[in-house]
């Protein structure tokens, strides 16, 4: 029991002076640290594909659709300031199409202001769930000018996802 205690310590002990001499070995070949690692991928050259993500916003909560809005405008900002492309929908079904209402949204003035300097940014209404609401408001359910209408929401994000986008729920 002894020997085979001696022979797992000194076994361990090689195993760690061969990984310790390969990571001393990458670094100095590299002269990339680790801690930089992810800063220099985000500083990378110019994508020629834009970035693009889709935002899924399913609930009528001012507070959702501010951080969504929220994520529009970083997501911009971000892709700016490195000078790459974004294209980014947001796609509001279910409550969370009082979001594009213009009735009773909430954030309504916010996107007409973002609108009007974002060129990148879409938001897509399903048209399901403005079809249920006129049927059970017995009215026309008014959207914002801003506002597209898609078919199915949640067919619109499956398509999306599918063609590579990038997905977010706030």
């Amino acid at each position: 029991m002894n020997r085979s205690l001696v022979v797992f310590a000194g076994m361990t002990a090689v195993g760690l002076i061969l990984v310790s001499g390969v990571e001393t070995r990458g670094s100095s070949h590299s002269g990339v640290s680790t801690k930089n690692a992810n800063a220099k991928m985000t500083s990378a050259a110019p994508k020629t594909q834009p970035h693009r993500v889709a935002i899924h916003v399913d609930v009528n909560d001012p507070a959702v659709m501010n951080l969504a809005l929220n994520n529009v405008s970083n997501v911009a900002q971000h892709y700016s300031d490195l000078g790459q492309k974004v294209e980014i929908e947001v796609v509001a079904y279910g409550p969370g199409l009082h979001m594009l209402r213009d009735d009773t949204s909430p954030v309504k003035g916010r996107i007409k202001a973002m609108s009007e300097t974002m060129p990148e940014l879409t938001l897509s209404a399903c048209g399901n769930t403005r079809e249920n609401m006129a049927k059970n408001e017995g009215k026309d359910v008014p959207l914002i000018s801003q506002a597209k209408v898609t078919k199915s929401g949640v067919v619109r994000l499956m398509e999306l996802q599918e063609r590579g986008w990038s997905y977010l729920r706030p």
